[in-house]
């Protein structure tokens, strides 16, 4: 199977973005710490919070197997973790709701 369109491009800044490993993050994902935060404009699970799921199966997926589909989710969670990141508060980030919106979307800026 030949490689999708983009993956080239947006392989190296997806490994620096998403800097969890797949059970790191389905553990993370589990807490409710996890569950409270972010956007749930359906009142269910916010978007972060299955944005985390799809990465857990991205990142457990062999390279060669990725789909266009799955380069197009990781242009959005590399664009997601650069805008948010550029937002960082001043003080301690480590139990707050910008760090832990940042870990649904599978990076720990503490890491």
């Amino acid at each position: 199977m030949s490689e999708p369109d983009g993956l080239a491009d947006v392989w190296d800044d997806w490994k620096a973005a998403v800097n969890m490993t797949p059970a790191e993050l389905e553990k993370w994902l589990a807490t409710d710490e996890s569950q409270k935060v972010g956007d749930s404009s359906g009142g269910g699970e916010s978007t972060g919070h299955k944005s985390g799921r799809r990465i857990v199966e991205l990142l457990r997926t062999k390279k060669g197997d990725l789909t266009e589909d799955d380069v197009a989710w990781m242009r959005k969670v590399v664009g997601y973790v650069h805008r948010h990141s550029a937002q960082r508060p001043d003080g301690d980030i480590e139990e707050t709701p910008w760090r832990y919106s940042l870990m649904n979307w599978g990076n720990d800026p503490l890491k």
